[in-house]
């Protein structure tokens, strides 16, 4: 991609000059992103979907988040801990049977469906258009359909995020929000006291994009469908509780087995104090296990490129190597300057198979030329992805 090229999808501007003025910046609303835009999947698509148990789903019926002073004061009376109306809103986690949605004439329902981009390879071919941002941070895209009134209420994410208007009408009020306090006792995060500072109405191939913790409140008019394509944002803590779970399982390999020794210990009188000696045997063990520079970028790349937990994929055999090849949708493959990483997985990549498959990595094809140009090593751990369905023959 030329990151210096205008994009319709970006409202004219480059991919360079929107990184630059919006990512984690500020707002961005962009008429017409997709001019003609028609989603792929209807809705008896998305409900079909909704049912099937491998599917990521929620169904949300929205309610009032305030209720009057004489609902309040009838709660109290029965001693409900519920003073806000809380009871009005309902969540669930799919699958769906259709009888179980509310009908679709009845207002103020949603049902959000995630992962789409895996499951369809026309959804896949539209969140690979947002590649001017890292694989690394790019998430997912989630669909969400809602019939007239339809909405989570007023929230904000710990992400970016761009949303696609893709049919219907949708009407936004977005805001910075300083009070971040939500509505207690609610089975979603709603803010407590939303003060919007902007409100316009998107139409489909209209598209709004949204800097971390920028407040907003989407409600459909009529019936709508909008696409969510989200980004990664590690938790500090998180990832270094990760990390460090995956640079433990190579420990004794980096440091060894030699055990403690303390030939100089002398009698003690307080026999449940901690020796420093260990201690310091213990932080010079873990000094060691992080000694190979390599390490960490390791268990980074495995980290970052291992699929969802529900992701599986279909092996299958070798035939009509020698053509081209593409990923498979559900493969995340990326690269550092020393390895490849795929699915979880990493290897030392140098030469010409390294600058072949970065190209895989960042095109996910490659021609039946550029194949041609693999070594035998190279060709054979392709075909092993191939076998596990990592990736495939492409005519």
């Amino acid at each position: 991609m030329n990151v210096h090229e205008p994009l319709a999808l970006l409202g004219g501007l480059s991919p360079a000059a929107f990184m630059q003025r919006h990512w984690q910046k500020k707002p961005l609303v962009i008429r017409q992103a997709i001019p003609g835009f028609a989603p792929p999947l209807d809705r008896a698509d998305l409900i079909a979907l909704a049912a099937q148990p491998e599917v990521e789903s929620r169904l949300i019926v929205q309610g009032d988040t305030k209720a009057t002073k004489a609902t309040k004061a009838t709660k109290a009376a029965k001693g409900a801990k519920n003073d806000q109306g809380q009871a009005a809103w309902k969540f669930r986690h799919g699958p769906f049977a259709r009888v179980a949605l509310p009908p679709f004439k009845q207002p103020g329902w949603t049902v959000l469906l995630q992962g789409m981009d895996l499951l369809d390879e026309r959804m896949h071919a539209l969140i690979n258009q947002f590649r001017f941002v890292p694989d690394a941070r790019l998430d997912d895209l989630m669909v969400s359909y809602a019939s007239d009134g339809g909405g989570v209420g007023p929230h904000f994410d710990s992400y970016d995020v761009f949303l696609l208007q893709a049919h219907g009408q949708r009407r936004w009020r977005i805001g910075r929000q300083k009070d971040l306090s939500l509505v207690p006792n609610i089975p979603i995060k709603i803010l407590a006291n939303f003060e919007p500072e902007e409100e316009f109405v998107l139409n489909p191939g209209d598209m709004l994009y949204l800097p971390p913790r920028y407040a907003h409140d989407g409600v459909a008019v009529g019936e709508c469908m909008t696409y969510s394509i989200g980004f990664r944002a590690p938790n500090r803590g998180e990832l270094a509780s990760e990390l460090l779970q995956r640079l433990a399982e190579d420990a004794a390999d980096a440091v060894g087995e030699a055990l403690y020794r303390d030939p100089k210990q002398v009698a003690v009188e307080h026999c449940g104090a901690i020796p420093e000696a260990l201690v310091e045997f213990a932080q010079n063990a873990v000094h060691d296990a992080l000694q190979d520079p390599l390490a960490l970028r390791r268990a980074l790349g495995e980290y970052l490129s291992e699929p969802k937990a529900h992701v599986s994929f279909d092996g299958e055999n070798d035939a009509g190597w020698g053509s081209a090849i593409r990923l498979d949708r559900r493969t995340r493959l990326m690269y550092d300057d020393k390895h490849v990483f795929i699915n979880g997985e990493s290897y030392v990549a140098s030469g010409r198979d390294a600058l072949l498959i970065r190209q895989l990595a960042d095109w996910r094809f490659l021609s039946a030329k550029e194949v041609a140009k693999l070594s035998e090593g190279a060709v054979a751990l392709l075909q092993d992805w191939q076998e596990a369905g990592w990736l495939h023959a492409d005519d």
